[in-house]
């Protein structure tokens, strides 16, 4: 933030205008923004990119949203915004690869959290006055620190440590799932993770989209400058095939595109100091993690082990539809649920299944998983958000659903719907059985459908070293 603001550091609770590089605007607020940028008379962006989306509406479109979807585009690329297209995919997951690292952003959708830089999701009104100005107004949040450490035990997943935050937070007495009197240490501030510095950015997202669920103000996930590196390679690429295939602003891409090869050429992170003091200190050692952890129906800080749902007989344990989908999802998720359900017949349950962006599904229907999902019945979504803004297709009434989605609100799904958050590869076995497996189960069926297909099945999208990529 001190960066941003060109001075050496900003402390918390300090008034301060950092320069937002990167600002994206989604569909259904993409409107207002429209109006606002109105209102302040602008025909050009000062913020260095603008992104807007069409990803909440893409899939079942009303008639206003097919006028937003056909005038909106070029409103925004002719003040240097760029515009992708419905069916494109999630804002986010086209967001977070634009980023320069260590720069600040927002965005007209609580789920706008860079894994790479730090970003603050605002309303239509801010996300304009960033885009038109190139910065915005902040009261600096503090921060709590969630450090990882011990090692990944079998069976465990990265939406498991999603989970753990809030699970280890209870158990510290930070957090309360009662609403009355509720305490939430993470409200309002920025949550700072460390320990996972070997994750891939795809994988990061995981942890910084779930702050939005912890109502933390931002996250930043310590990566290793690898990771980070190979990120930027792989974004440069994607960048370059937008500019071939005709997205506009051509001039907003080559500019981000050069910035990010100029960072390449002398790479840089920025490290928390060493004696920062934080709100609290929240240590989770993996070592004791060794089950999945999950979201219970219908709130995201209701968070229990699989074996204590399933010994608590006032949860639901049969469940009805499975959803694998949102931007809390990577091309790897895909590819295990497809494992777990190669060579299988009908599923027990409906299966939904909504890709993050167009190139996760090209890729997915390439290498052949589309072809399992079909064979056993899944209902396959254009690529966005799908279940999980609950504007588009709905669950049945009442149905208990195991989702792999943001958030699990009271009929957002569904009315009346009991929806539990977990992992993609819980899901798949959910999809399978028709009912949240036992811990042993689970573990079995896991490891024995993905035994020596991990380096595979879990390998993420480097455009750049996809032969010929194009869009």
């Amino acid at each position: 933030m001190g960066k941003a603001c060109g001075v050496g550091g900003v402390r918390a609770g300090q008034y301060c205008e950092p320069a937002t590089l990167t600002v994206g605007s989604q569909d259904t607020t993409g409107p207002m923004t429209r109006d606002e940028i109105k209102e302040l008379a602008s025909l050009g962006f000062s913020a260095d990119f603008v992104l807007q989306s069409f990803c909440h509406t893409a899939a079942y479109p009303k008639p206003s949203d097919l006028e937003t979807q056909k005038t909106l585009p070029k409103f925004m690329s002719s003040r240097g915004g760029v515009s992708l297209r419905p069916g494109d995919g999630v804002i986010h997951s086209w967001l977070n690869r634009m980023v320069l690292p260590d720069t600040v952003g927002t965005g007209g959708d609580s789920h706008t959290r860079f894994p790479i830089g730090v970003s603050f999701p605002a309303g239509s009104g801010l996300v304009a006055f960033a885009a038109v100005s190139g910065a915005m107004p902040l009261n600096m949040p503090g921060s709590v620190l969630v450090r990882f450490s011990g090692r990944l035990q079998k069976g465990v997943t990265l939406r498991d440590l999603v989970n753990a935050i809030p699970y280890y937070a209870i158990k510290r007495g930070l957090l309360t799932v009662e609403k009355k009197g509720k305490k939430n240490v993470f409200a309002g501030k920025i949550l700072e993770i460390e320990g996972l510095e070997e994750l891939k950015v795809e994988q990061a997202f995981e942890l910084s989209d779930a702050s939005a669920e912890r109502s933390a103000a931002a996250c930043a996930v310590n990566l290793s400058q690898q990771s980070v590196c190979e990120y930027v390679r792989s974004n440069v690429a994607l960048i370059e095939a937008m500019i071939e295939a005709g997205y506009e602003s051509r001039a907003s891409l080559e500019r981000r595109a050069a910035k990010m090869r100029e960072w390449l050429a002398a790479p840089e992170l920025l490290r928390a100091d060493k004696n920062a003091r934080y709100a609290e200190v929240i240590e989770i050692n993996l070592d004791e993690i060794k089950e999945p952890i999950l979201a219970c129906p219908n709130d995201p800080d209701d968070v229990a082990t699989l074996s204590e749902v399933l010994a608590d007989s006032s949860r639901p344990h049969k469940i009805d539809e499975v959803f694998v989908g949102s931007c809390m999802t990577n091309i790897g998720h895909y590819r295990a649920l497809g494992e777990a359900l190669r060579g299988l017949g009908t599923l027990p349950t409906r299966l939904w299944i909504a890709p993050p962006t167009k190139m996760d599904q090209a890729l997915l229907e390439k290498e052949g998983y589309y072809d399992i999902f079909r064979a056993v019945g899944a209902r396959t979504e254009v690529p966005g958000c799908s279940l999980c803004m609950g504007n588009q297709a709905r669950v049945n009434d009442g149905a208990t659903v195991f989702s792999t989605s943001t958030r699990n609100f009271d009929n957002r799904m569904g009315m009346g719907a009991r929806v539990y958050l977990g992992s993609a590869e819980l899901a798949a076995v959910c999809a399978v059985l028709g009912r949240l497996p036992g811990v042993s189960e689970y573990m079995n069926i896991v490891p024995q459908k993905l035994a020596g297909k991990e380096a595979q099945i879990y390998r993420y999208l480097n455009f750049n070293e996809i032969e010929n990529f194009k869009i």
